[in-house]
């Protein structure tokens, strides 16, 4: 780890000095108290559906009015989870040696770099995330963590992601990289333009470069002829994010594979995320129905 990947110690009995976001390289933390537990946050909420421990009473009160409604969240969450290890494993055994996973959300074992390096233990991952709860997470489990590190960054703001010193400290732009966004493009909105946000990153990859993706969907499963849009659960869903720290966007399946812009889909394309690449028994179409997640990879040619 480097110095700039983690805010520098305080003398004595004093804590750590932060600051508000700033946007570029120079952004260092938060403090305890800029940290707000009075709303539910979905990366908390996130952590309570894979059984984590990291989450409070808001968060899990939150957590329980969305698994009311939909129970098979927390199936889905998990299923989501092994999607990326497969996607991880897969393109670190094809030779990908550095990753930068982009809203990582609280970490949860096993994260990326533990997925990669049961492949290839040389394999360097940045985290990124510009969620102060995170960062204190992430902050203290990868403190002793070689070739990893963790950016207080904002998808928002490409540039300053790409720019920042620990990023170029351990990412050779010069040689692919899996760039890795788990559900985060689910709390961007329409108006931030997430395709060009995509497009931005993906004009300082290389070729060779890959994009795993995954987002969450209001969409029933397109194999179950049972399925229906529920409008009324989709609202209801919604409502409880809106009260959250960062508001939820549910995309179709066409909106999210436009999403992947300059990378070429690999087979078998945007599915649900038990669909990609499957490792084990493969879930029937309502259970399928009942994931709310289509995850795909995309190769930069």
């Amino acid at each position: 780890m480097s110095e700039h990947d983690f805010p520098q110690e305080a003398a004595g009995d004093e804590a750590a000095e932060f600051g508000p976001y700033v946007k570029g390289p120079e952004h260092s933390g938060f403090s305890a108290e800029e940290i707000d537990t009075s709303r539910p946050h979905p990366a908390r909420m996130n952590d309570y559906y894979l059984g984590g421990w990291d989450n409070y009473e808001v968060d899990r009160e939150a957590g329980d009015r969305i698994l009311a409604m939909h129970p098979q969240v927390r199936e889905s969450a998990i299923a989501n989870r092994a999607f990326l290890g497969r996607a991880v494993r897969e393109l670190v055994g094809g030779g990908i040696r550095q990753i930068i996973d982009i809203g990582t959300g609280i970490p949860t074992s096993p994260n990326a770099h533990e997925m990669a390096r049961e492949t290839a233990s040389d394999t360097a991952v940045v985290y990124v995330d510009n969620d102060p709860i995170v960062a204190t997470h992430a902050w203290a489990r990868l403190t002793n963590t070689e070739r990893t590190a963790f950016v207080l960054g904002d998808l928002r703001d490409p540039k300053s992601v790409l720019d920042h010193l620990a990023v170029r400290e351990l990412i050779d732009f010069d040689r692919p990289v899996a760039l890795v966004m788990s559900v985060v493009l689910a709390f961007i909105q329409d108006e931030e333009d997430p395709a060009a946000l995509i497009a931005a990153l993906a004009d300082a990859l290389p070729a060779g470069s890959h994009l795993v993706l995954s987002h969450a969907t209001y969409e029933p499963y397109e194999g179950y002829e049972a399925g229906e849009v529920d409008e009324r659960m989709r609202a209801e869903v919604e409502d409880v994010y809106n009260g959250a720290a960062a508001r939820l966007n549910l995309r179709s399946k066409a909106r999210i594979a436009s999403l992947f812009g300059p990378f070429t889909l690999l087979e078998p394309g945007v599915v649900r995320v038990p669909l990609w690449r499957p490792d084990g028994p493969v879930p029937g179409a309502e259970e399928l129905n009942d994931n709310v997640f289509y995850g795909g990879v995309g190769r930069k040619d």
